[in-house]
This record gives C-alpha cells, structure tokens and sequence, in this order.
C-alpha cells in the first residue's frame, strides 16, 4: 500500500508546497516560497517555457490569485525572483511533495493498487554528442498505475551521473510497497535488485 510521508494536513497543492521549507535569507523576502512553486507550477502547465515566461504569467495573473489566495502582495515575482528562488530551493523535497500530493488525491490512500508500471523516457532536445562518440542525454524514470491513472512518482537523472536501475531503486525505496508487483524492463532482474533489508515490502521484476 503507497502511504504519503508530507507533512501536509490538507489535500490541496498548497497545503503540500508550504511544507517544504524555504532555503533563502529571512531578510529581504517579501514573496513566500509556496506561492513562487504554485505561479510555477499553473505557468507549467500553461506551456511557460522560461523564467521570463513565468514573469510574464505572474503579472498577468497578479489580481486574480491575490483575490482567489487572500494575499496581498504589492507585485508579482519578477524572471529574477524566479532565479534566485530555483538556485536553492530543495528539488528533492518539491519531487516528493507533488509525489505524496498525487497519492493523496487517490481515494482510499491507494490501497486497492496492486502494481505499478516502471517506464524510462529520453527527454526531447537532450541528446548531446559526447567527445567518444556516444551519446549523453537526460532521462524520465517513471512509476505509473494503469488503474489509476496516474504517475505515482518520477525522477530524472543525467546518463553520464547515474543509471536508470539506481534511480528506480531510490523512488521504490521512498515508497510503502508491500504486496505491490512492479513491472520493469530486463536490465532490472540481471541481479538481485535489493541486496539488503531496505526493501519495504515483496517487490517483481
């Protein structure tokens, strides 16, 4: 059964993105840091393709989120706001709280799900050339419920920095698995997939 570990007390996006905590100085901060990821979240899913773009999506939006969120904020965060805010927030920790705000909108906490589907994507325009001749790009690992849905949680990893086989492992460890049948590619059953106690629960390949 997949279990949430947020400290979010309520369903809702905001209520997961202000337990993240905020990496920046007290001093000078006059837009709080859940408000930035929500802007950058809706201006996602708007198609923003940049920081300027996501000031642009502020701005134009500004009156209306300030009215709907009962704020009362003087401006909108600029391309600049957004570039400081994204050099330190905690990527990790805004993964794991849009993963744990996904399986809390699932009914019953997930309980009637009995397997997932791992998938791992290149991410288009990532493919570099490298110096021996190969090929370097970012990748998308994916766990998916076809019962659901839903993409229960995903990681990306650069192919030069790591393997998809250990990024799945960290999202499966992050996870409440008992009982859950995973479905992978081959490469994951060339050898024993957790070694050690830290599996949380009989997993397949």
């Amino acid at each position: 059964m997949l279990q949430s570990v947020s400290a979010a007390t309520d369903l809702d996006l905001i209520s997961f993105l202000k337990a993240i905590p905020d990496a920046r100085m007290r001093r000078g901060v006059r837009i709080p840091a859940w408000y930035l990821l929500l802007v950058a979240v809706l201006g996602i899913l708007s198609k923003c393709e940049s920081l300027r773009d996501l000031e642009r999506f502020a701005r134009r939006h500004h009156a209306v989120l300030n009215e709907a969120l009962g704020l009362e904020l003087k401006r909108p965060p600029s391309d600049s706001a957004f570039r400081y805010f994204f050099l330190q927030v905690d990527v990790a920790a805004v993964c794991a709280a849009i993963r744990d705000w996904t399986i809390a909108q699932i009914p019953g906490g997930a309980g009637d799900l009995d397997q997932l589907i791992c998938d791992s994507k290149t991410l288009r325009g990532s493919i570099e050339t490298t110096s021996g001749g190969g090929s370097a790009f970012i990748a998308q690992v994916t766990l998916y419920s076809a019962a659901l849905g839903v993409a229960i949680a995903q990681a990306c990893y650069a192919t030069g920095e790591d393997h998809e086989r250990a990024v799945l492992q960290k999202l499966l460890g992050e996870l409440d698995l008992e009982g859950v049948l995973i479905q992978a590619d081959a490469l994951h059953t060339q050898q024993a997939f957790f070694d050690n106690s830290r599996s949380r629960g009989p997993t397949s390949c």
